[in-house]
């Protein structure tokens, strides 16, 4: 007699194939960053420290990575349109009841808990473009007409999230839908058209899109100290805060222009500023050593999945956390504008901590099912 309900049955070779790699870097990554954030928040204001937040954040960001990795990344490819429209909801819900922060309209307040939705629309963008590639690949590269349909599911929520207005955020799916197509087969018309588009984009941003303060930043960037005590602040600081740490740093706990409230948003986008005063140049070695392995790692993975799927899913998950760490790094170091993009796993933040770590568990259950005959 057969059951109507299905049977539950566990795989061996998931355990034979689960990277402890992986893991492990992962878990020292977090583990920095959260002795980072002790520091930042080192004899600061009352309330609940950042860095006992950032560990209830870690906490079920991990439930999150064993929940992924316990589930067939293939799932992913068939719901992805759920997922999009889960996320442009969430968008245009910030947009309408979304709750204000310094002039941005990027959050819903969830009660414990403030939800970023432009934090998962990176990686439901991600499996979105995966998904559309990998079913509409023809071998013989993709032209204009069909890549219509990416650079709309990619435009939707680029608007809205420009719309808070997040600059730097909607850059990065931008980001993301370049380097992701730049990896799928191109006919070389097409990518003429979209590197001149990318330009003509730029000079009219430039002249019409960007709001004065945008302007400013960039400007600012090109040269700090024609407004030191004002837009160019936070990039002086920055840099004398990184500066000061010399060859072996000042120690954990002893950072001044942290501590003594010089460098602002150390919590967030500046988080780094921090760990480069206090560990100096070696440490940031040892630091950006430990970062670049995961990704570098991430990328093995992509290359062993078994199937375009998982190769694309992977590449994009990688080409997320890679972006968005070497801009926020850029950023700390005065090599590009101040646009608000946070380093992931360090930076304080729930929704960008649980996106990263969600992305993470998906990235190991496609190397956990790499032993897939496809």
């Amino acid at each position: 007699m057969h059951s109507k309900w299905p049977t539950l049955r566990f795989d061996r070779r998931l355990l034979l194939n689960f990277d402890w790699v992986l893991l492990v870097a992962v878990l020292a990554v977090i583990g920095l960053g959260i002795a980072n954030l002790y520091s930042a928040g080192y004899g600061g204001h009352a309330g609940t420290p950042v860095y006992l937040k950032q560990l209830s954040y870690t906490l079920v960001g991990l439930g999150f990575f064993v929940l992924l990795m316990g589930l067939d990344y293939r799932l992913l490819g068939k719901y992805a349109p759920v997922l999009y429209l889960a996320v442009v909801f969430a968008l245009v819900l910030a947009a309408v009841m979304g709750k204000t922060v310094s002039g941005s309209q990027r959050w819903i307040d969830l009660g414990i808990f403030r939800l970023q939705p432009s934090e998962p629309a990176k990686l439901a963008l991600v499996i979105t473009l995966a998904s559309y590639y990998f079913r509409k690949d023809t071998g013989k590269g993709f032209t204009l007409p069909e890549l219509a349909a990416p650079m709309a599911l990619t435009g939707l929520p680029f608007v809205l999230i420009l719309l808070q207005p997040d600059l730097g955020t909607a850059m990065m799916l931008a980001i993301l839908f370049g380097s992701i197509t730049l990896f799928v087969k191109l006919t070389w018309p097409t990518f003429i058209v979209l590197a001149s588009g990318a330009v003509s984009a730029a000079v009219v941003a430039w002249k019409y899109v960007l709001k004065p303060y945008q302007i400013q930043r960039i400007l600012t960037f090109l040269d700090p100290e024609q407004d030191p005590s004002g837009a160019g602040y936070h990039i002086l600081q920055s840099k004398i805060a990184v500066g000061s740490g010399l060859k072996f740093g000042k120690g954990w706990l002893q950072g001044t222009q942290g501590h003594l409230d010089f460098l602002p948003e150390r919590h967030t986008d500046f988080a780094f500023s921090v760990w480069g005063e206090e560990w100096g140049f070696v440490g940031s070695l040892v630091f950006l050593g430990c970062y670049f392995f995961l990704i570098l790692w991430g990328l093995n993975i992509a290359l062993h999945a078994k199937d375009k799927f998982g190769v694309l899913l992977a590449f994009g998950i990688v080409t997320l956390l890679f972006w968005q760490a070497f801009i926020n790094l850029a950023m700390v170091l005065g090599l590009l504008p101040v646009v608000g993009i946070p380093l992931p796993m360090v930076s304080y933040g729930g929704s960008s901590l649980l996106t990263t770590l969600m992305g993470l568990g998906i990235l190991m259950s496609i190397r956990m099912r790499r032993f897939l005959i496809v």
